[in-house]
């Protein structure tokens, strides 16, 4: 860098700030002293890239920078109420700070506050970093934000139209974990049971990933998906589970039509109505949640890795900040957090044919 600044005529700084695209210098500053670095051949050591960033996270400061975390729940701390966005925000929360970041968290639903009116905000109080989350699939405020003066990633799939690098779990992967290790106990005949919303909220990966698994058993011993309730989202709903449970209805004439001897589905869809049947868990059926809050071994199932997922969006973030990455991505990424199995007392091991007591 010194070697180019001599031949720019210009302070090694400025040549570091140009090499970083920092929109302190002017564009035309910039391009220049970028391609006078091609045309030298220079190339950043990674190792030094890192160093320097770790000096300047460990260097004594008067002010963390601070990294905002922005949600639109229907309220503004609703969204603590949901175990994955609650931890959403601790697994940020936690990761920022082991960077050197403060996250900071604010309301996109307050009233009378535009997306132009935040960013300003933000902008005044030196904040570059953003975290989208806990988003309502009908919010709107993102419209009029100004994206290029700052980096930002969001969790989850919503708002759709915001186009920004995303962090989320993998749904497909859990549900294909589950039904492989469900097989693996000695079960055969393999259900899956949730309100439809649930699926389009997560882009259908719940039915790609259990149709995709039911490709590699018998045609005989595919069981068909029970969706049920409407197709849209509730209002006010944001991803996370309201109290639908299937109609005892419907899951009685999929149960009689079908046989499974397992249900994968969300305790919440089921255990009433199965209830309400006179059906018993495992006794009836065996049962394995793909949305696993206790790991106490009473239910086998899933657990979502929320508090990894928004530490992997910090991760990504500060990773923008440090390249000063501005603006929605031209070419968008998506990283999937895959989820950790429990066994439990809903699934007990079946003897297979032939195999001793």
């Amino acid at each position: 860098m010194a070697d180019i600044a001599r031949k720019a005529g210009v302070h090694v700084t400025t040549v570091s700030l140009a090499l970083r695209d920092h929109p302190s210098l002017p564009a035309k500053t910039r391009e220049r002293l970028q391609r006078l670095a091609k045309q030298t051949g220079y190339q950043p050591d990674p190792a030094m890239s890192a160093l320097v960033a770790y000096r300047h996270r460990r260097g004594p400061r008067k002010d963390q920078p601070k990294i905002a975390y922005l949600t639109n729940w229907d309220t503004k701390l609703g969204w603590r109420e949901s175990p994955a966005h609650r931890e959403f925000f601790e697994g940020a929360k936690a990761k920022a700070l082991s960077l050197g970041y403060q996250l900071e968290h604010f309301w996109l639903g307050e009233p009378g506050l535009s997306g132009r009116r935040m960013s300003d905000m933000l902008v005044s109080r030196g904040i570059k970093g953003l975290i989208v989350a806990s988003y309502r699939q009908a919010a709107d405020s993102v419209r009029d934000f100004e994206w290029p003066k700052f980096s930002a990633v969001k969790i989850d799939f919503a708002p759709r139209e915001l186009k920004l690098h995303m962090v989320t779990n993998d749904q497909g992967a859990i549900v294909r974990l589950a039904a492989q290790r469900v097989r693996a106990a000695g079960y055969r005949r393999v259900g899956l049971v949730m309100p439809r919303w649930w699926d389009e909220f997560v882009d259908l990966a719940w039915s790609a990933g259990f149709l995709a698994e039911q490709q590699r058993v018998p045609s005989a011993d595919r069981v068909p998906i029970l969706f049920y309730s409407t197709a849209q989202l509730p209002e006010g709903a944001s991803g996370e589970a309201v109290d639908q449970a299937v109609p005892a209805a419907h899951l009685r004439k999929w149960l009689e039509g079908n046989k499974p001897e397992v249900i994968l589905s969300r305790g919440i869809f089921v255990r009433g109505s199965l209830a309400e049947l006179g059906l018993a868990v495992p006794r009836d059926v065996a049962f394995a949640d793909i949305f696993l809050e206790k790991t106490d071994g009473r239910v086998a199932g899933v657990r979502e890795n929320c508090i990894r997922v928004g530490a992997v969006a910090v991760e990504i973030l500060a990773g923008q900040l440090h390249q000063n990455a501005m603006g929605v991505p031209v070419v968008p990424t998506a990283t999937f957090v895959e989820g950790t199995w429990f066994n439990g007392k809903t699934l007990p091991l079946r003897r297979r044919a032939g195999e001793p007591a």
